[in-house]
This record gives C-alpha cells, sequence and structure tokens, in this order.
C-alpha cells in the first residue's frame, strides 16, 4: 500500500509594520481635518413648529419686528421691520455690493443697541436662482464684521443667528423697477 505523506504546513506570520506605518500617518491628518471641517460648519436658525392657535399677541408683535434681507438677482433689500423697506442696495458690475450692506448693517445694530433692543437674528429670503457662494458670502457678511480694536482686526458681531427662506414672488414687475430705481426709502 502506499502511503500519503503529508507535507506540515506553517503558519505564516504577518508582517503589519508597513499598515502600522500608514496609521501612524493616516489618523492624525484625519483628526486635524476633522477639525477643520467642524470650524466651517454654519449654524442655522429653523423655524419652530407650532400650532397656529396658541400664539400669543406678543409672538406676533415680535413677528413684525423682523430684520428681512431679501435677495433678489438684481439687488438687495433691507426690511426692518418686517415689511418696512429701509434700504434697496442695487449690484455693481462685480455682483451684489457687500460693502454696503454691511455699512447698513451695522447702522441698523447700532440704532437697536441705542434703543435698547438687543437683535441678533436676521432672515435670509432668497429667489431660486441665488448661488450657493453668495449665500454663503451674505451669512458671512451678516453674522460679523472686521473691526480694529487696540491696534488688532476682530471680528465683531452683527446678527449671528440666521434664518433662510424664500423670497416673496412680485407680482408687479414695474413696482419693482420703481423701487429699485427710487434707491428705497431711509
Amino acid at each position: 500500500m502506499l502511503r500519503k505523506t503529508r507535507i506540515k504546513r506553517q503558519d505564516a506570520e504577518l508582517d503589519i509594520t508597513s499598515f502600522m506605518n500608514l496609521m501612524i500617518v493616516l489618523v492624525p491628518v484625519l483628526l486635524m481635518m476633522m477639525v477643520f471641517s467642524h470650524i466651517t460648519v454654519l449654524d442655522l436658525k429653523l423655524p419652530e413648529l407650532t400650532d397656529p392657535t396658541l400664539q400669543s399677541e406678543n409672538e406676533e408683535q415680535e413677528e413684525d419686528e423682523t430684520l428681512e434681507l431679501m435677495v433678489r438677482d438684481n439687488q438687495i433689500e433691507v426690511y426692518y421691520p418686517q415689511t418696512y423697506l429701509l434700504k434697496t442696495i442695487p449690484n455693481t458690475d462685480e455682483g451684489y455690493d457687500f460693502e454696503s450692506l454691511v455699512a447698513i448693517l451695522k447702522q441698523v445694530k447700532q440704532l437697536l443697541s441705542e434703543r435698547g433692543i438687543d437683535k441678533s437674528d436676521i432672515s435670509i429670503l432668497l429667489e431660486p436662482q441665488i448661488d450657493y457662494q453668495t449665500i454663503v458670502t451674505l451669512m458671512d457678511r451678516s453674522r460679523s464684521y472686521k473691526a480694529v480694536v487696540v491696534a488688532s482686526v476682530v471680528d465683531a458681531e452683527l446678527f449671528p443667528d440666521i434664518s433662510l427662506g424664500d423670497a416673496p414672488q412680485v407680482s408687479n414687475p414695474e413696482l419693482l423697477e420703481a423701487i429699485s430705481a427710487q434707491g428705497g426709502s431711509q
């Protein structure tokens, strides 16, 4: 009879040094990226879901005191209280005039603080064709501005609590053109 001889196999040793080298480099890089991605997250204030029958007159009065930026294709309109047009900022050749917007928001913030009103919320109402970069720039500019304090540049707070919404459609385009030609009321 023939006997089969079995060859004894030895277990192979795992060489994980290259994997360990990869982890030593990869883990700190991923941790650093996580910190940087956390910094760029923008907090938005979402509308609350409440029963309309439970709203009091006080809440309705607060809704009328909303500061709004209505962003149209050719201009930015600043409203405070909700239906009163403060200023219309027409676009420049380069696009939206963010410097004028910041100046107007600083004036509004100063006037409100002189009256003893501590307002930190703003609603940005956008038309559907407004691009993403414009939205981010609007949020950044309405949240804070650069100010020089004791020979150093700091971010001064404007309106950090931001709500986003859809701009109402204008049913009368001639009215919109007349308002933009007038430049808004002051």
